[in-house]
């Protein structure tokens, strides 16, 4: 380890690199929040037929996720990468050049399998090219990169889409390549100029060799099997999935649900206030940090989903004027949900930590299924009501932080100084 911190310099090249292809997840993946509403009245689908998109992108998380940690084992960071990058490109190009609703889910999923296999391979690249004693700080840096794409995508989106704009710009030439009535498909030519970008970074980088730590490494059947007749296994993976849900849930449907009942237009106040949500989300991890140093990390997901659930009723049920207000501050309270549900499970198992990462991964399915569920209901009854089942997963999420016995508490600051638990 010693050899490692003295040539730390030769890897900041892999923390740029990680760094960037963070924020082309997060700027790819939460595009479809802001483009939902075009896509839906582009296609003229059901709100049911809408729900499936999102289903299509982020069931595949469940789908590859435990594969991608064996790949993993067996192929090379630089092969793993690339080949992620190229279908990103052609799956992007495919949709750019035959657009429509079966091809644009089949992309969807085909660049959520990509996103699962990135996301498997860049945390353990991220360990070791910054060295274990700063990867804290850095998985903090890169959820920051993460909330920015995610607060920036959608003015993407707004410029590509807005036909008053500069007729000799690039938003201009960009929409002369796809159909007219389809501007925003014009944003899966520039996924695909990008991914052909990272595709040739990714070929070019030099990649320092290094072990996997236990808690990163794939393990066997074995130990996959007995995790899940583990009950905390089977508890926190409800968890992730109920939080991804519900952050999915929520993103997926603030433009429609905007325009639906209080006529606010999807391409400007319905793009702002999605970008509102992921800037809201990205600012309350900084506090969420904060306050894990002072409190129980139960506690503090106990009182900020309660304060959600408040800000969720306020949003469905008050004016325009409250619903901008809540949709973005629902970002805030959820922020610190997904660190602590993962850190809760792996303090709550003594062994297997690889598997059982890989096991809470697959919950991101979660982004899948309830979105869909809440387009289901929103068709048979109504969006509005639709939304409101986004409370049953926060109520589960609630009882995490009354059930939760870990095995090691969060450590919090204390009048005397004490060493760290990790």
């Amino acid at each position: 380890m010693d050899s490692k911190k003295t040539t730390p310099k030769k890897y900041y090249h892999i923390i740029a690199l990680v760094m960037l292809v963070f924020f082309v997840i997060s700027f790819i993946t939460n595009i479809l929040n802001s483009i939902i509403v075009d896509v839906k009245n582009s296609f003229d689908l059901s709100l049911t037929m809408t729900g499936l998109l999102p289903f299509a992108f982020f069931i595949a998380y469940g789908v590859m996720s435990i594969p991608a940690g064996f790949l993993s084992e067996k192929y090379s960071d630089k092969t793993l990468l690339s080949l992620s990058f190229l279908f990103m490109a052609l799956a992007s190009l495919g949709f750019a050049f035959f657009p429509g609703y079966v091809v644009f889910s089949i992309t969807l999923f085909s660049l959520g399998c990509c996103m699962a296999v990135l996301q498997v391979i860049i945390n353990p690249m991220l360990r070791i090219a910054g060295g274990e004693e700063h990867f804290a700080f850095n998985s903090v840096l890169a959820q920051l990169v993460f909330g920015l794409a995610s607060f920036l995508s959608p003015f993407l989106y707004k410029y590509i889409v807005d036909t008053n704009s500069d007729e000799m710009g690039l938003a201009s030439f960009i929409r002369g390549l796809v159909p007219k009535d389809l501007p925003w498909v014009g944003l899966y030519m520039i996924f695909s100029v990008i991914a052909l970008f990272l595709l040739v970074v990714v070929f070019f980088t030099k990649y320092p060799k290094y072990e996997k730590k236990e808690d990163e490494v794939a393990g066997d059947k074995k130990s996959y099997f007995s995790l899940l007749k583990n009950k905390w296994t089977v508890l926190f993976f409800l968890g992730i999935f109920c939080y991804v849900g519900t952050e999915q849930g929520v993103g997926n449907w603030i433009s429609q649900f905007l325009n639906q009942y209080h006529g606010l237009d999807a391409q400007t106040v319905g793009a702002d206030t999605v970008a509102y949500f992921w800037a809201m989300l990205t600012i309350g991890c900084l506090l969420g940090l904060l306050l894990l140093k002072i409190m129980d990390s139960r506690k503090l997901l106990i009182g900020a989903t309660l304060v959600t659930i408040l800000f969720l009723v306020l949003a469905l049920t008050g004016s325009a004027k409250v619903a901008l207000f809540a949709f973005p501050a629902i970002g805030f309270f959820i922020s610190v949900m997904w660190s602590i549900i993962f850190s809760l499970a792996l303090n709550s198992v003594r062994e297997n930590h690889g598997s059982l990462s890989g096991i809470l991964c697959t919950g991101i399915a979660g982004g899948a299924v309830i979105p869909f569920l809440v387009g289901a209901l929103g068709e048979v009854t109504s969006l509005k009501t639709g939304m409101f089942f986004l409370l049953i997963p926060l109520a589960f999420i609630l009882s995490i932080g009354f059930f939760a016995n870990p095995l090691i508490k969060n450590k919090t600051i204390q009048l005397k100084t004490k060493q760290s638990d990790q």
